[in-house]
């Protein structure tokens, strides 16, 4: 669970990047496009789609992160959602729907994922469409994650801090992957936050989008158009609802 602090310093480690871009141009594809962000955490990507002149829903499980999106300057463009897909009003209908930043790889059951895939797919009007990334396992990103390859200097409100990752265990198999996130506020005490993602193959989920009733219309590498196996280590798919 996230409280204010660990939301500042997630934006502050996370800035507008490549895929920010990806998304929002997916996403604004269409004029005053009616658009889901499921899983949009602290609204970086939700308040751009909003202010490109989008009707947004932004949903997402983790109260104080949603609460920092809600504190942001012209929130008030996003309709903010506390919960899972499972909570989105039954007759909303959306042009687009997006889960950015790798959130599909926070589901760890396969059957809860193949579930919000449902749900979306059922609230997509026909043609509408769906984006996201999750890391390619044939990549092994996670052996990235230590302090070496991944250190940063990260500059707060209250100061610089350090902020770094480290993988703890790996289940290739199965393909949950284990890791902590390191920081080291600017008194030199060290947090340590411990999570796990979901590695899935290309396979998986072209195979749970085809279960949800979408149909998959690009699998990329990377965030420009790259092919699978020849980019950053991603799988940036867009499906659509025939």
């Amino acid at each position: 669970m996230a409280d204010s602090h660990s939301s500042d310093l997630y934006d502050a480690v996370n800035t507008w990047g490549v895929d920010d871009e990806f998304f929002l141009k997916f996403a604004t594809s269409a004029t005053a496009a009616r658009v889901l962000d499921l899983g949009c955490g602290t609204g970086r990507v939700t308040l751009a789609v909003a202010l490109a002149g989008c009707m947004v829903t932004g949903v997402d499980p983790d109260g104080p992160r949603l609460e920092a999106a809600r504190a942001k300057p012209k929130a008030g463009r996003v309709e903010w959602i506390v919960g899972d897909s499972t909570v989105i009003p039954a007759d909303y209908e959306f042009d687009a729907a997006i889960m950015s930043a790798n959130v599909a790889q926070e589901i760890l059951d396969d059957a809860e994922l193949a579930r919000s895939s449902a749900d979306i797919a059922g609230q997509l009007v026909p043609g509408g469409r769906l984006a996201f990334d999750s890391r390619d396992p044939m990549a092994r990103g996670w052996e990235a994650w230590t302090k070496e390859r991944s250190h940063k200097i990260v500059k707060l409100p209250e100061g610089q801090s350090q902020h770094w990752y480290q993988t703890t265990h790996v289940d290739e198999a199965n393909g949950p992957v284990e890791f902590c996130a390191h920081e080291v506020g600017v008194d030199g005490t060290e947090n340590i936050g411990c999570d796990t993602l979901r590695f899935r193959s290309e396979e998986q989920l072209r195979t749970m989008l085809s279960e949800a009733g979408l149909v998959v219309d690009d699998v990329f590498g990377g965030f420009a158009g790259e092919p699978v196996g020849q980019g950053i280590g991603s799988l940036v798919i867009t499906a659509h609802k025939p």
